[in-house]
């Protein structure tokens, strides 16, 4: 009789989504599905020695798959055309950094904001001179649908790095997504968390040989001719891309003054140039502009702005938890806060917006083995997808969510369900007699202060408890830990979002969103 029981569950389910089948699984839903309900079951815990009490009975398993098979044979392909696109970026996010992030946020069965999109790939994050790509190369990639060079941006592979000459030839430069939205009538805005200048964001606008010259000094620094060279800074204030940008909010303020002049929080400016490029931003155009540099300006920014330009930090933001430690959150905007005000301004145009948003320290605490500081980031990124899809509709926004490429942390040994994913394996030691921590890196600083000697570093004899602890790592090297390989995943919700299925190449991704909305030069959607 159980078959009959379980035909009755999949008919009486299949009837409720057949009256609300809804592409996304919106979160603007006030339903509970069953394994919600089971998980806010009163008095319910995990054991650790054998999950929690449902899971134990396989009518629990069958049911919950059953289920899945009705959500996904209910899904009507959106077809619409995308007003507007909304494309998260988690700079190093990992397939092990968003495991380690489920856990830390409700556990292994647990589900970021973007894992409950109804559509998912891979993408293949490789650079046409590298089997690992930084973020140069993969922002090209991923904003201007070309592979291109190691730390090379918005060029085609012509350009090796750092070549003073190749890059200023303009056959060599790629048109990105962004572009393609400006030139479509729809406004633009990037957010981030690093640098505005950074990889990342600059492979919207920027056209260089050389990621890191951000300013008119790192080019004279690397003997090149900065009144030849336009630096990243300068592109994205007088460049034909940067320029038609309606937001801009994130750190770097350093990259656009000069070393002479003083910054609003004591420090001063990285250019040698005497040029203020932040003044020559709010003097240039007739747009309501705003310039902001704390949480404050950006909260109360007037409702007719029409851009703006926040610069909350010298050089990076913070991290979240370092904000939360040193209580400097009151100064310094979220992730979640910043996309708020980016959609707030964004969508005033009736021809709608592109946004990308990047949670860009979750790579800079790969690097630095700051395993927790990276998995909050990753919950800090999660945050502002929910609050973007909670502020928009899916039946008109394409939502995209990936990374640029992976780092080596693992997630490794045998610890039992519910064990702390910052903690020891709990179930076994190593040959050698000493304890393991589920989180390593396969690499690391050789200068790190937990390589002090040969071996590898005991967890029973160190502290890894503070936001900014360095995880151990395996081998040691000059500079810090390294990207890793591996393949990153794609999510997306809305419009055309079941493009976004398979194993791909990371540069399909602006074909795709540019086919979704109607822009750029290849194929477009009715």
């Amino acid at each position: 009789m159980k078959w009959i029981k379980s035909l009755c569950f999949v008919a009486l389910t299949l009837a409720c989504f057949q009256a609300n089948a809804e592409n996304c699984g919106s979160n603007r839903s006030k339903r509970l599905n069953a394994e919600e309900q089971l998980h806010h079951a009163p008095q319910a815990s995990l054991s650790h020695s054998s999950g929690y009490p449902w899971e134990q009975n396989s009518d629990y398993w069958i049911k919950l798959g059953q289920k899945h098979v009705v959500e996904k044979v209910s899904q009507k392909l959106n077809k619409n055309r995308a007003k507007n696109v909304v494309f998260f970026m988690g700079d190093g996010m990992s397939v092990a950094t968003q495991f380690a992030t489920r856990v830390a946020l409700g556990g292994e069965e647990h589900q970021l904001s973007f894992e409950k999109f109804p559509y998912a790939g891979l993408l293949k994050t490789y650079c046409v001179d590298s089997q690992v790509g930084d973020s140069a190369c993969t922002g090209t990639a991923y904003m201007c649908g070309v592979k291109a060079n190691y730390q090379t941006l918005g060029v085609d592979a012509q350009v090796n790095y750092e070549d003073c000459v190749a890059g200023l030839n303009t056959a060599t430069h790629t048109e990105s997504i962004t572009q393609w939205a400006l030139n479509a009538g729809k406004s633009v805005g990037i957010v981030t968390t690093t640098r505005v200048t950074h990889a990342s964001p600059a492979a919207s606008y920027a056209h260089t040989s050389n990621r890191h010259w951000e300013n008119d000094y790192e080019i004279r620094r690397s003997g090149c001719d900065p009144k030849k060279i336009k630096d990243i800074a300068q592109q994205l204030i007088h460049g034909p891309t940067g320029s038609r940008y309606s937001v801009i909010l994130g750190g770097g303020r350093g990259e656009f003054r000069d070393s002479t002049m003083a910054d609003e929080e004591g420090g001063f400016g990285y250019r040698n140039d005497s040029r203020d490029l932040i003044s020559e931003w709010l003097n240039s155009g007739t747009a309501k502009k705003k310039y902001v540099w704390n949480r404050q300006g950006l909260m109360s920014l007037p409702s007719d702005t029409e851009k703006v330009l926040g610069l909350f930090e010298q050089s990076h933001m913070q991290y979240y938890l370092e904000s939360q430690e040193k209580g400097s959150q009151k100064s310094e905007p979220t992730l979640a806060e910043m996309t708020k005000k980016a959609i707030e301004i964004l969508e005033k145009n009736k021809k709608g917006f592109f946004l990308f948003v990047e949670g860009g320290k979750i790579d800079l605490a790969h690097h630095d083995l700051m395993s927790r500081a990276a998995i909050w980031e990753t919950i800090e990124m999660h945050n502002a997808v929910k609050l973007a899809r909670d502020m928009l509709s899916d039946e008109d926004t394409l939502f995209v969510v990936t990374a640029d490429h992976a780092h080596t942390m693992t997630v490794s040994g045998y610890p039992t369900r519910g064990n702390d994913i910052f903690g020891e394996v709990d179930r076994e030691i190593a040959t050698d007699g000493m304890p393991y921590m589920t989180l390593s890196y396969a690499n690391g600083l050789k200068s790190s202060k937990q390589y002090s000697a040969y071996g590898r570093v005991n967890p029973a004899t160190s502290d890894f408890s503070r936001w900014n602890s360095n995880f151990p790592f395996y081998v040691p090297i000059k500079e810090e830990e390294s990207h890793g390989g591996e393949d990153v995943t794609v999510h997306a919700c809305g419009p055309y979002a079941h493009l976004f299925t398979g194993t791909m190449e990371q540069s399909f991704i602006p074909h795709l969103i540019a086919y979704a909305a109607g822009i750029g030069h290849g194929p477009k959607s009715p």
